[in-house]
């Protein structure tokens, strides 16, 4: 599943296009793709034909694009294989298209902004945004917390919370309600950096701890975010259809039965909540 790296690659390039674009003409070929958008397809073709994007903003996984409608947004979740593609206007159907939007941007001209979903996990909708504190998010982003990357995500709140769960540390990340975008791959690599079990519980982590693990973190999704994020197969691509390369820099994820990068012991795969975790057994003793 795209997790924050891959979806702020994404947001990074829609942006260029898209902000101060108006949108002429949206087609919707499977109303699969419109899960998160009660009203249908006609209601949605209508709230988004003739306005224009004024920015592209981001929260955890969820990226959006608000109207100039006064205090609405397109918003996409691209679920486990969802796709925002740059296209041109004239440019041939896209294997697994779902949306097409057109838009004309004063500077680049046309283009054609796709949703493209082979799963169809994930979505588009138009929700009305609502104050959260100096920013506007979307309805359905009110839950989700801040992500370590965000200028006013609070350390001490995550602090705070950690050392109230008696939970696995790294369900506790996982958690969207406690901290944003970090995802399965990104908390074994931030885990392993940090030297930390992840079944260790999280009230029993120091607050020291604490600080260098959310530090890894951040070092983590910012080395991911510089190298186009994660990609193992075709499902994860940026706008212009180029897959990311931080799957050679991993150290943990994905590594199971290999050489641990740091002490060479062999790196552990193990059965996590529907998932796995990849962690050292020497490395990252569980205390």
């Amino acid at each position: 599943m795209p997790e924050l790296p891959e979806v702020e690659v994404v947001r990074a390039g829609l942006a260029p296009a898209a902000v101060g674009s108006v949108i002429t003409g949206v087609s919707v070929f499977d109303e699969r793709a419109l899960t998160r958008h009660a009203a249908g397809a006609s209601d949605f073709v209508s709230r988004l034909e003739g306005r224009v994007f004024t920015a592209a903003e981001r929260r955890g996984k969820f990226l959006w694009l608000p109207l100039d409608a006064e205090g609405s947004a397109l918003i996409a979740h691209l679920g486990m294989s969802g796709q925002m593609l740059l296209r041109a206007p004239d440019a041939e159907a896209e294997r697994h298209e779902r949306i097409r939007i057109g838009i004309e941007h004063p500077q680049h001209g046309e283009l054609a902004i796709v949703f493209a979903d082979q799963r169809t996990f994930g979505s588009l909708a138009v929700d009305s945004l609502v104050p959260d504190g100096p920013t506007m998010i979307p309805t359905q982003v009110v839950h989700i917390a801040r992500d370590p990357l965000d200028p006013l995500f609070d350390d001490g709140i995550l602090v705070r919370t950690l050392r109230k769960r008696g939970s696995a540390v790294k369900r506790v990340l996982l958690d969207q309600q406690v901290i944003s975008g970090v995802g399965n791959i990104y908390a074994d690599e931030a885990l392993w950096a940090a030297r930390i079990h992840p079944e260790t519980l999280a009230s029993a982590l120091s607050t020291p701890a604490i600080g260098r693990l959310l530090a890894e973190i951040r070092v983590v999704l910012a080395k991911a975010l510089a190298e186009g994020g994660t990609s193992f197969d075709s499902q994860y691509v940026n706008v212009n259809g180029q897959a990311g390369y931080f799957a050679h820099s991993l150290n943990a994820y994905g590594r199971g039965g290999q050489p641990c990068p740091r002490c060479g012991t062999l790196i552990r795969r193990q059965a996590f909540m529907n998932r796995s975790s990849h962690f050292c057994p020497r490395c990252q003793r569980r205390r």
